[in-house]
């Protein structure tokens, strides 16, 4: 069971829990004014915040949204769509948020593309990334704030006989994903609703 510590986010302006083993990736490099970047220095999973341009037109449905939730997972992963997978949707309530602001997670995966030459299975080979992503629909600020939690599955640096997607073996890290996911939904806050005109 991940620890975890309450993280300000933007200046404090958003609070949530995150892994205690998670890093503030703006200490190392710089980060977009409207990301906040955090990553295990234990492994190779990242939690990204992004405050963005609301997508689509005015509204909620699951319909609108569910279209907006493809266009950021297009914006996420790329120009490589080609080996995306998306194993589900859902609805999901944040415990901090008022209940009528609408918001999605789905976790999909996406396999790189097969390399011309046939080589695999080096080192440094990714297998395949999962994603869990999170979108928060705040419709009156014209904002899509976006958290999404990368899971690369780096060749040895974990089990595969634990992932089965189809069955719903998620393995490990993918598990991992999860609860962190399901902490930030619990614990997320916002504290200064003016952010979302600056950025």
């Amino acid at each position: 069971m991940a620890n975890y510590k309450s993280t300000p986010l933007y200046g404090g302006a958003l609070i949530a829990d995150l892994p205690a083993t998670f890093a503030d990736v703006s200490v190392i490099r710089q980060v977009p004014d409207n990301q906040e970047v955090y990553i295990d220095k234990d492994g190779f999973t990242s939690i990204i915040f992004d405050i963005t341009e609301r997508v689509g037109g005015p509204g909620s449905s699951p319909e609108i949204d569910g279209r907006a939730l493809t266009t950021h997972l297009e914006d996420v992963v790329g120009d490589e769509t080609d080996g995306i997978k998306v194993w589900n949707t859902t609805p999901t309530l944040f415990s901090r948020l008022d209940e009528d602001i609408p918001a999605y997670t789905l976790i999909a995966t996406n396999m790189p593309p097969k390399d011309p030459k046939g080589k695999s299975g080096d080192a440094t080979t990714t297998d395949f990334t999962a994603f869990i992503i999170t979108l928060v629909r705040l419709e009156r600020e014209k904002t899509d704030l976006l958290i999404t939690i990368n899971v690369p599955h780096i060749h040895g640096e974990y089990d595969d006989e634990d992932i089965d997607l189809e069955l719903g073996k998620n393995g490990k890290l993918i598990g991992d994903a999860v609860d962190y996911a399901a902490k930030i939904w619990e614990t997320f806050k916002v504290k200064d609703w003016g952010l979302f005109n600056e950025v």
